[in-house]
């Protein structure tokens, strides 16, 4: 942890890269799920590079359930896409020389680590900051009990001033995750002259091993 805490210390905001990703899953169970489509966009020093987007529909024969229905990918649509492997290849970059920034980061990154291993891609060790985490932080110093739904990525947003983005697709929601964290670090005083250090008394910013 302390080697962790040293690596968060000597990189500044303003010179640290941070990739959003975003994932469209078949459920919300980590066991089952499937990853349908990926989405990420890459940020430096409060800017968002449009041009370093990236966007992958996932050939899955996975169960959709109800899936289509909030993501709008059906299985003539999954069926055109790409192999899941083929995907996380291109997304393997961001992965290794960035800061990944995740609404939910739990639920994402159990879903990628579950696909490593299926694609049996070799290990890989990410550091990464939860959305989600930032928001509850600040949300449990106003409530005892948090009120139903406040920290969806569209609240967390709302809260902020942000404006309103279409849901539900993956890129969409990488660059409006990436949004509200820049507004987030905003929100806790943070400048481009801070590292992350500061930010780990709110548990969002942590590792995690892949494969």
């Amino acid at each position: 942890m302390r080697n962790f805490r040293k690596s968060l210390r000597e990189n500044k905001l303003c010179s640290t890269s941070f990739t959003a990703v975003d994932l469209e899953l078949t459920s919300l169970d980590p066991a089952a799920t499937q990853i349908t489509s990926i989405g990420y966009v890459n940020g430096l020093g409060g800017r968002i590079n449009l041009s370093s987007c990236g966007y992958h529909v996932i050939n899955t024969s996975a169960d959709l359930g109800q899936s289509p229905v909030i993501h709008g990918l059906t299985l003539d649509l999954l069926q055109q896409g790409e192999g899941l492997a083929e995907a996380l290849q291109l997304l393997m970059p961001q992965l290794d020389k960035q800061i990944l920034v995740f609404h939910n980061a739990k639920l994402d990154l159990l879903a990628l680590d579950n696909a490593f291993k299926q694609c049996a891609l070799p290990e890989i060790e990410v550091i990464y900051i939860d959305t989600l985490q930032l928001a509850l932080h600040q949300l449990k110093k106003q409530h005892q009990v948090l009120p139903s739904q406040s920290a969806t990525l569209t609240v967390c947003r709302q809260r902020l001033g942000l404006p309103v983005f279409p849901e539900h697709n993956a890129l969409d929601d990488a660059l409006a995750t990436l949004q509200l964290f820049y507004a987030q670090l905003n929100e806790f005083g943070v400048t481009q002259e801070d590292s992350l250090e500061v930010l780990m008394h709110t548990h969002a910013v942590g590792r995690y091993r892949l494969g």
